[in-house]
């Protein structure tokens, strides 16, 4: 097949750069499906133009690198366009302010990728091990709290790093985010390889911008806290500075054991004082580089200009509706510039049609000027919005289908595609977050709708944060939600049943300062039930400011358990075997022998009672010996005896290390623990062994189910 049809008209408004990496795509394309390319090879160079495989054979997922979530009127009808001709007419919002069209033709994809740098989008490193997509505050610029605005310093990142080759040679992803504050979650800086938070010293009695520069963090199926590399970083430095931790990463970092390559993993093994020296030996050896230079003043040469001028809103008008002022209540939040407002376009599951889209791109040009920035919590903001303005917008955003007001509320949900389209899904996290928003749609103009008794039906409580992910790897975040989910599975009865883990204690703010710790794993079906039954037990419970957190915290992993205890009882109703809004059977066929695995929950449970109490070396020994036992697990299938006496960590290497039965990255978990020991942990380490436990057992589940059966998929 000829693949050099695609229509040339586009170029001239692409660089020769841009022309040429897509030439190159369309020839190995070419190749590869002429057999002259091997599909492990074709996969890396795929991966690195965005270009990722669905679990449907044969199709692809386009990931479109928007950095800084920044779109244009142009860029949103472009996009409208694709994703209704090449894709599914759906565009989704990634957590990391990506755009991602799903069922999409791999042929498409040079044709895809010409129009879009028609608009100045490109697809280039948005997946593969390279520099993923720049995150920065959607508020960024405009927002009454920040130290200073971080928006020209986070595009010059973008672009620097862009094709760079220092950051061509990594074993894993690389993550950076840019944070206008420390106290907000809008960027999460601590979750990220480099998170780059403002902030101000005073030098000879005036002020000085900087960075406060963290390294090291990541969520992923251990999540991992940052550390700080340093206090204060000059603006300036913080590209070089960048360079020298890629140079170091690509060098240092893990490339056999895939689990173990993110940038966490280095700098817990060699310790954050011997990184910070490998670094700053690193940027000692960079050469001056003009390039830097004009990259910066090209990324502060723009600056964004509202369409309109400023105008107030007096909200006691009396023909301002019922509808608008909960809009206004939840979705729109003051600028730091007086007489304007951003306001949220809260997205069901990260979802915009294109015709919503091609909607919202005449919206914007009708209130504000191109400063429409895509969100973390997988929404859109409009900035620069006249007071004045707001109720017009919200009539054009009715319209559209577009004004619910629950942005920033328990209904603001956070989903991966999960078993959708991910390969990697256990569970369906979108079928959970689709129930769930059905549920609170349906409360949305009730009395009390969603908030606390007492409270008017206006009000929706933004005091709980609920995300979902359909397996242990994140992608929904759920480690950083008050409740989270992830999605696993276990044999029970007649068949397999789709579960979901229930994580408590994560903490968004201060850019993430907590991660939550599992507390109950329920079937799938009962899992909208646990957010109900939760939200419930902090209204009964809680005392004079508690948070969410401080409740489920005072009254304990063995009480809330216990809370729970109904929904997590594995029953034989058939609807247990459905996952959410699936209709078929989850999976088919069984085996035997589950009591090792019962045993092994049990000891995860007690690891996190131990730690929980302050008892550290107590919490390790459960949480190793609940390794061992779903490792013993396995071993039954195989015949072996507990009482022959073998070589747990041997024989398990032997039938599901190197045979690949096992998920190799996990499967290093239990390796590495018991190659520690029953010795004295730290708490940090505890904690982390608890939760390479827990993900152990959980695919242990996996493993042993399918033994019996596969997933109808």
């Amino acid at each position: 097949m000829n693949l050099g049809a695609a229509s040339h008209s586009l170029w001239s408004r692409m660089s020769d750069l841009q022309k040429r990496e897509i030439e190159v795509y369309e020839t190995e394309l070419q190749r590869y499906l002429d057999g002259q390319v091997s599909e492990k090879v074709f996969l890396e160079f795929r991966l690195r133009h965005g270009t990722y495989g669905q679990r449907q054979p044969n199709i692809q997922m386009q990931r479109i690198k928007i950095p800084l979530g920044c779109l244009s009127a142009e860029q949103m009808e472009t996009l409208a366009d694709l994703a209704e001709e090449y894709s599914d007419a759906v565009c989704h919002i990634t957590t990391r302010q990506d755009i991602q069209l799903h069922f999409v033709n791999i042929l498409d994809g040079p044709a895809l990728f010409r129009r879009l740098a028609h608009v100045g989008i490109t697809t280039r490193e948005a997946c593969g091990n390279t520099v993923r997509n720049v995150t920065a505050c959607p508020t960024a610029g405009v927002c009454p709290d920040e130290t200073f605005d971080v928006t020209p310093h986070a595009k010059a990142m973008a672009l620097f790093l862009l094709r760079h080759p220092d950051a061509q040679s990594f074993g894993r992803k690389f993550k950076i985010s840019f944070s206008g504050c420390e106290g907000h979650a809008c960027a999460l800086g601590q979750m990220h390889d480099i998170g780059a938070v403002a902030t101000s010293r005073t030098v000879d009695g005036r002020p000085q911008h900087g960075f406060k520069v963290f390294v090291g963090g990541g969520l992923g199926a251990v999540p991992q806290r940052a550390q700080v590399l340093s206090d204060f970083v000059e603006p300036g430095e913080m590209l070089p500075l960048a360079q020298a931790i890629a140079r170091v990463f690509a060098a240092l970092g893990e490339k056999k054991q895939r689990a173990r390559a993110r940038m966490k993993f280095l700098v817990a093994k060699l310790g954050i004082a011997e990184f910070r020296r490998l670094v700053a030996e690193e940027r000692a050896k960079l050469p001056d580089d003009p390039l830097r230079e004009e990259i910066r003043r090209q990324a502060f040469s723009r600056k964004e200009e509202p369409l309109r001028p400023p105008s107030e809103l007096d909200l006691g008008r009396s023909d301002l509706s019922r509808e608008f002022r909960a809009w206004h209540r939840t979705n729109v939040r003051p600028q730091g510039q007086p007489g304007y407002s951003v306001a949220t376009v809260f997205l069901p599951l990260g979802d915009v049609t294109s015709e919503q889209l091609r909607g919202l791109a005449q919206v914007s040009r009708k209130h504000i000027r191109d400063t429409v920035r895509t969100t973390v919590p997988q929404n859109l903001v409009l900035r620069w919005v006249p007071n004045g303005d707001l109720p017009e917008l919200h009539r054009d955003l009715e319209a559209l289908r577009l004004a619910l007001p629950l942005a920033d509320t328990i209904a603001d949900l956070t989903a991966c595609p999960g078993t959708d389209t991910c390969k990697l899904g256990i569970a369906s996290s979108r079928g959970l977050a689709g129930v769930l928003h059905q549920a609170f749609v349906e409360q949305v103009g009730k009395p009390n709708g969603f908030s606390t008794a007492g409270e008017g039906c206006e009000t929706f409580r933004s005091d709980i944060s609920v995300k979902m992910s359909g397996c242990f790897n994140s992608c929904g975040q759920h480690h950083i939600a008050n409740i989270g989910f992830f999605g696993t599975s276990k044999r029970k009865g007649p068949g397999v049943m789709p579960l979901f883990q229930v994580l408590l204690g994560g903490n968004m703010k201060n850019n993430v300062d907590a991660f939550g710790l599992p507390v109950a794993k329920v079937p799938a079906q009962r899992a909208p039930e646990v957010v109900r039954r939760l939200t419930a037990i902090y209204d009964r419970e809680r005392r004079d400011g508690e948070a969410f957190n401080d409740v489920m915290s005072r009254l304990g992993k063995a009480r809330l358990a216990e809370e729970l205890a109904d929904l997590a009882e594995l029953g034989e109703e058939p609807e247990l075997y459905h996952d959410n809004r699936q209709p078929w059977q989850y999976v088919k066929d069984v085996g035997m022998g589950e009591c090792l695995l019962e045993d092994a929950e049990r000891l995860i449970f007690e690891s996190s009672l131990h730690l929980e109490a302050g008892r550290i070396r107590e919490a390790g020994g459960s949480a190793l010996a609940a390794m061992r036992k779903a490792a013993d697990a396995l071993l039954s299938t195989n015949g072996l005896l507990l009482s022959d006496g073998y070589d747990t960590l041997g024989e398990f290497r032997k039938h599901y290390m190197e045979t690949g039965k096992f998920f190799p990255g996990v499967a290093e978990y239990f390796a590495r623990s018991m190659e520690e020991g029953d010795v004295a942990l730290g708490a940090e380490r505890s904690r982390q062994r608890l939760e390479e436990a827990n993900l152990f057992v959980e695919e242990a589940h996996v493993v042993y189910s399918r033994m019996a059966g596969k997933a109808v998929k």
